[in-house]
């Protein structure tokens, strides 16, 4: 099959989108089909994000201050790849793959539009009425990361197109594997717990809650914090840090992915504590590292960490700081979720089984008759 995914973020920026739309398309081309990607996002050589693709990435960049991703025209690249289907991928705000949706349409092509956020108000009275659009001209089916992202998205089609829960991937085999080049980092019984935070210090990520839990925790517990990321919110969280004498915080910046996993090879817990996250990858990944989760209960981290078993979940601030002290006082659950991660798989969330799910949606969005001139 010829699939084009279509992200208007895309590497080397270095994000959860990015990532799994990376991971994807790497996987789908494994797995034997014609894979490309089509972006919004300008290459920038010798940054050393990574390693080139193994298929072709058009980037339709268009010239906007701030690198803005709005992108020129899906139409040429549809042409000349003439792909059996278009998987979209969007957040909230996403101008470049939501034009993708509608010129795909047009052309009578298969969209399966993969929603990666959390829609608040604002999102979804817009979508609703492009939703109503959509829907008459057949072909899309709508996909989300978790079932705290789809239950937005299902008030706003109201039943007008299927919406279908298809899990972030993950390598296990590798993360089973990284583990154990890691070990020796691990550290039981030391006299401060070693919480890990790992994400994007935007506002969206609130961060500076992140900060006041762990201060709140410190006050009434021995711990040390590592905070791995870089952001907007940087410089005001270590001011923050400074004013309240938290110097047992560490700030990283951005770090590598194979410099992230060696960090938590050397953490007791990771704690995700932003409301609106739609999924968690580096939750997930966390999880498959052997930390216990301490996260959101109504995030989509839910989807992958059971309470008492993967982690801890919390309705509010004070539930995540409760979490913490409870497992910052018994070492014998946190090690016991600690044994379970390292040992259970959530395969919903590994690439056989994301896979065959899109596959799926593949299938429905071209078992529909498109009407290519709506």
């Amino acid at each position: 099959m010829r699939i084009l995914h279509v992200s208007d973020c895309f590497l080397p920026r270095l994000g959860g989108i990015e990532v799994q739309v990376d991971g994807l398309a790497r996987a789908q081309r494994a797995a034997g089909h014609d894979v490309a990607v089509a972006t919004a996002t300008p290459e920038r050589p010798g940054d050393g994000a990574g390693a080139v693709p193994p298929f072709p990435v058009d980037r339709l960049v268009a010239p906007l201050p701030w690198e803005l991703p709005v992108g020129r025209s899906l139409a040429p690249v549809l042409g000349a790849r003439k792909p059996d289907v278009v998987h979209v991928h969007a957040g909230a705000v996403s101008p470049f793959a939501w034009r993708a949706v509608r010129r795909a349409g047009r052309a009578g092509v298969p969209v399966v539009l993969t929603v990666h956020s959390l829609w608040g108000p604002f999102s979804r009275a817009c979508y609703r009425v492009l939703f109503a659009a959509w829907a008459r001209r057949g072909g899309l089916v709508v996909t989300t990361v978790s079932e705290a992202a789809a239950v937005p998205i299902r008030r706003v089609v109201d039943g007008r197109v299927p919406v279908r829960v298809v899990s972030n991937g993950i390598d296990v085999a590798h993360w089973r594997e990284d583990f154990a080049t890691h070990a020796h980092l691990r550290v039981r019984g030391a006299d401060r717990l070693h919480v890990v935070a790992v994400g994007r210090l935007a506002p969206r990520k609130e961060p500076m809650r992140l900060l006041r839990l762990l201060r709140d925790v410190g006050a009434r517990a021995p711990i040390r914090a590592t905070v791995v990321g870089d952001g907007p919110a940087r410089r005001r969280m270590e001011r923050y840090a400074r004013r309240h004498r938290m110097g047992w915080v560490r700030f990283t910046g951005r770090l590598d992915r194979p410099a992230v996993r060696a960090v938590l090879a050397g953490a007791d817990v990771f704690l995700a504590p932003a409301s609106r996250e739609s999924f968690g990858l580096a939750a997930l990944e966390a999880r498959l590292a052997g930390l216990p989760v301490v996260a959101r209960a109504a995030s989509g981290v839910a989807d992958f960490v059971e309470p008492g078993r993967e982690g801890l979940l919390g309705r509010s601030g004070a539930d995540l700081a409760a979490a913490l002290l409870r497992l910052a006082a018994d070492p014998a659950l946190r090690h016991g979720m600690a044994a379970h991660n390292r040992t259970t798989a959530p395969v919903r969330c590994t690439w056989p089984a994301v896979l065959s799910a899109f596959d799926g949606c593949y299938e429905a969005a071209s078992a529909k008759t498109p009407l290519a001139h709506l």
